[in-house]
């Protein structure tokens, strides 16, 4: 392995970092380090939800479900996403939330990737997890 390439798998590598595989929060000598996009290997149990909706939304981002049953609810429409390959995309200033109907997982795309999203989950800080989502006015907690 030369400095700018990684072999990895998302599955295993995706759990050392909430879910994420590339962007802005991976160290600058990292090959997956990226200004440009953000890439993400959602594991989530049945019932899981985002713990509030993203406001302020600064990228646009491609969610593919890879497998279960998930669930995107934007302003005035919810996405089922059901088969494998479904996905959805929206754009800047595009409030979202979501809810796992079935154990699913998803991948996640972003652009660009920029500071600000990550939250620490208050119910668990010393596990490290968060949850990304930013209001119209501040970062705010879980």
């Amino acid at each position: 392995m030369t400095d700018s390439v990684y072999v990895g798998n998302a599955g295993r590598d995706a759990a050392l970092d909430r879910g994420w595989l590339l962007g802005h929060f991976k160290d600058a000598s990292d090959p997956r380090h990226s200004e440009a996009v953000e890439i993400k290997w959602g594991i989530h149990p049945q019932g899981d939800e985002r713990a509030q909706w993203v406001t302020g939304e600064e990228r646009t981002a491609l969610l593919v479900l890879i497998s279960g049953r998930f669930r995107v609810e934007l302003p005035g429409r919810s996405v089922l996403l059901a088969e494998q390959g479904d996905y959805v995309v929206w754009g800047r200033s595009v409030d979202h939330s979501w809810f796992a109907e079935e154990e699913s997982v998803v991948l996640t795309v972003r652009w660009p990737s920029v500071p600000g999203y990550k939250v620490i989950d208050e119910d668990d800080p010393a596990a490290g997890h968060s949850h990304s989502f930013r209001t119209a006015t501040s970062t705010a907690a879980s």
